[in-house]
């Protein structure tokens, strides 16, 4: 009997910190990414519509804390259907080949005050970088919003082939910012 006891609090504890592990999620209707590139010198903003994250982040133990998110590049829009056209093909993103863009973290430092640097590498059209990203964490009530702006090059991520590698008419320059609402995470 006592066996059987063991097993079932062992399988017991186990399910609860799956289960703690579990609630850290990303609220998406809360979130978002955005970017912003400049064409002949106009800025121009698009938006991610779908991206997904898997958090497992404890402010006291950064370092075994792990952040990845992925992006569906064809979810990408700059609100002309025109341009939202252009984008999923070959010389931008190419999304029939590269279907999804990520970031997995390779390291958190935190540097006070609800900003951290998250070190990791992005990936986008089959070119990986190493990144770093800072982040600021706010939390009210259950949500923890993380939010920070990540410049990147297009031409690094053969985002822009060919003429559009003129960086003249499209800048190399590109801002990724980000807002990300998640449940379940522990006081900062």
């Amino acid at each position: 009997m006592s066996r059987l006891t063991s097993a079932l609090f062992a399988a017991l504890l186990s399910l609860t910190a799956a289960a703690g592990h579990a609630q850290q999620k990303l609220l998406p209707n809360q979130s978002e990414i955005i970017f912003v590139s400049k064409q002949m010198g106009v800025p121009v903003e698009g938006r991610f519509k779908k991206f997904d994250a898997q958090i497992s982040f404890d402010s006291t133990k950064l370092a075994t804390s792990k952040v990845s998110f992925t992006v569906d590049i064809g979810s990408a829009t700059l609100g002309a259907p025109e341009a939202d056209a252009e984008l999923p093909k070959p010389v931008w993103f190419n999304v029939a080949k590269f279907p999804q863009a990520s970031f997995t973290s390779s390291a958190i430092k935190a540097l006070g005050g609800g900003k951290f640097e998250v070190a990791g590498k992005l990936a986008i059209k089959g070119q990986s970088r190493d990144v770093t990203v800072p982040v600021s964490m706010v939390q009210s009530g259950a949500v923890t919003t993380a939010s920070g702006t990540l410049p990147i090059k297009r031409l690094a991520y053969l985002i822009g082939e060919g003429e559009w590698s003129d960086t003249s008419t499209v800048a190399d320059d590109v801002l990724i910012k980000f807002k990300f609402a998640l449940n379940g995470i522990g006081k900062l």
